[in-house]
């Protein structure tokens, strides 16, 4: 039985994740923004076959309030060997554009109230010697594109970090697992055409759940993705600069 911490829980990949969790028998800590989401979802995994569901209402950017809160999952499940982060926005690039105050508060959202969360989880994982620090990065983070830099930029300093954060806790025994998705549908992309790039958020879920199991290091999820953006890093910057992309 894994003891799993899902923060961001309520986004649909983390819903996903819990669902197949849950029916594996897991104890889940669920930790997100809204206390009347929580308690639904909370309800539904308890039916599915989860051996405890404990709740943490916390917006992942208060960032004072993220030791206390791994303290009170830590207590509720009786140890913590899974983190799962998940939360994060889909930030408009073009009001961006317009506001340096609308780009940090999207930099911080998505990279570094991140960053804060697990320099506060390396710690506590580094002494117990064990366990997994699952991280949603994003494809957008292998090259900045016109089409959304903000999130991509984000989305870069979370690969980068759990790049060197995975090797300093390998010497620990602990694993840190680099996420990136490609398109997902789900409610904060409903507005988006889809095409055949695009992969649901319960595909996404069981990529995760099978890269946990398998104590992978970076995963991109569908696996196509990987080939198709070693390409994109490979196009020359003079010739990236001419394209849309």
């Amino acid at each position: 039985m894994r003891k799993v911490l899902i923060v961001g829980a309520t986004s649909a990949i983390a819903e996903a994740c819990a669902r197949r969790f849950a029916a594996e028998g897991d104890a889940l800590c669920l930790c997100a923004r809204r206390a009347d989401r929580l308690d639904v979802l909370a309800a539904d995994l308890r039916v599915r076959g989860a051996a405890l569901v404990a709740v943490e209402v916390l917006d992942a950017n208060d960032v004072a309030g993220h030791a206390a809160m791994l303290d009170r999952a830590t207590a509720a499940l009786d140890g913590l060997d899974t983190v799962l982060i998940a939360h994060g926005t889909l930030s408009d690039q073009a009001a961006c554009e317009a506001s340096v105050e609308q780009t940090l508060a999207e930099i911080h959202t998505n990279g570094l109230s991140t960053v804060a969360l697990l320099t506060e989880l390396a710690g506590r994982f580094e002494r117990q010697r064990h366990g997994t620090l699952a991280v949603i990065s994003s494809v957008a983070g292998d090259r900045g594109r016109q089409s959304n830099y903000v999130y991509g930029s984000a989305k870069a300093l979370v690969t980068a970090f759990t790049g060197g954060l995975r090797q300093r806790l390998a010497k620990a025994g602990v694993n840190v697992l680099t996420i990136k998705p490609g398109f997902v549908d789900t409610p904060m992309t409903a507005a988006f055409p889809k095409g055949p790039l695009w992969a649901s958020a319960d595909t996404i879920a069981a990529g995760i759940v099978r890269a946990i199991e398998r104590r992978n290091s970076v995963v991109y999820l569908p696996g196509f993705w990987r080939p198709i953006m070693a390409i994109i890093r490979a196009i020359p910057e003079p010739v990236f600069r001419r394209i849309r992309l």
